[in-house]
């Protein structure tokens, strides 16, 4: 369902995430809030090319000195448009990847891309690398490599003054019974419909999970009580409920994942960008860049090519 066009723009910046994915920046958005703007602090405007990070290209790459980068850029902080789709696009994401491209003396030809095609084009050459708040997982590494640079997870969120869910979710059968709306091709999805049986187990009504192709509808769903709950990113989450606007309450971590750059598999790509994010912490530019996004709760102490799944 969308609403009135009027309407859907305020919120655009501010609600629009899902998940260890984020998708479609054009979707429906619930009104009276005001779009988010971007801090405009440049931590990685001091940020070089280190040679003996960059030699770690592919001699191909580097006579080209570009990369072609699938985006997902959907919600703040991760990878945003704060200023309209006409402007470039902001976020932890977006920083991230451009400090590395910097360091490694190449840029980046960036083209927006829904989450759930991202991976699939890697495959087939369409992009380099992949970015889209991926977590890590381990039936993603079976068709996919990855170049981690955060921690973030699953989480979720309500409608603030609910009663039908208050406390911290530790376990999905505090879920039955509700409605819960999340992103199609997410690990939040995957999650959902693996152990929809727990409640079933326990004795409890299943719980239902509706899935969104626009994160925005998934908020006007929420807004609307056409759902009772949201599954998508903490970071996402944790910073929609600091804007009064939203009016949404964040009811914790469920399950932490590492987040990570996604390439083909067996990618000549991984161990510059792995020494490139490495560089990054090592330097302070990754810590500023987190500090501007208020995300240093997902820093990382290094970069790791292909970790096991958090269990």
């Amino acid at each position: 369902m969308r609403i009135a066009a009027t309407t859907t723009a305020a919120l655009l910046p501010l609600l629009t995430l899902t998940a260890c994915g984020s998708g479609d920046p054009s979707s429906t958005t619930p009104a009276g809030a005001q779009a988010s703007p971007a801090p405009t602090d440049d931590p990685i405007a001091a940020v070089r090319k280190v040679d003996s990070v960059a030699a770690l290209l592919p001699a191909d790459v580097r006579q080209a000195g570009t990369l072609r980068i699938g985006s997902s850029i959907g919600f703040p902080p991760g990878a945003y448009y704060p200023n309209g789709q006409d402007k470039p696009p902001a976020g932890q994401d977006i920083d991230i990847a451009d400090a590395v491209a910097k360091v490694l003396g190449v840029k980046l030809e960036r083209q927006d891309a829904s989450f759930e095609t991202i991976l699939p084009a890697l495959g087939s050459g369409k992009y380099d690398v992949g970015t889209g708040n991926f977590g890590v997982t381990t039936e993603r590494l079976k068709t996919v490599d990855f170049v981690t640079y955060i921690n973030d997870g699953q989480g979720f969120a309500v409608k603030k003054g609910t009663t039908a869910l208050t406390t911290e979710v530790t376990d999905l059968t505090q879920l039955c019974g509700l409605t819960i709306g999340t992103g199609a091709g997410t690990t939040f999805e995957a999650t959902l419909t693996a152990k929809k049986d727990v409640c079933a187990k326990a004795g409890k009504k299943p719980y239902d999970v509706k899935v969104y192709s626009e994160n925005g509808a998934t908020l006007t769903a929420l807004q609307q009580g056409r759902i009772d709950v949201v599954m998508s990113t903490i970071n996402g989450l944790r910073y929609q409920a600091a804007q009064p606007a939203a009016q949404t309450a964040f009811l914790g971590e469920y399950h932490r994942l590492d987040v990570g750059f996604a390439f083909k598999k067996d990618s000549p790509l991984t161990k510059a960008f792995q020494a490139a994010v490495n560089e990054l912490i090592k330097n302070g530019a990754y810590a500023r860049i987190l500090t501007k996004w208020g995300t240093t709760a997902s820093a990382i102490d290094t970069s790791q090519i292909n970790p096991p799944e958090h269990a």
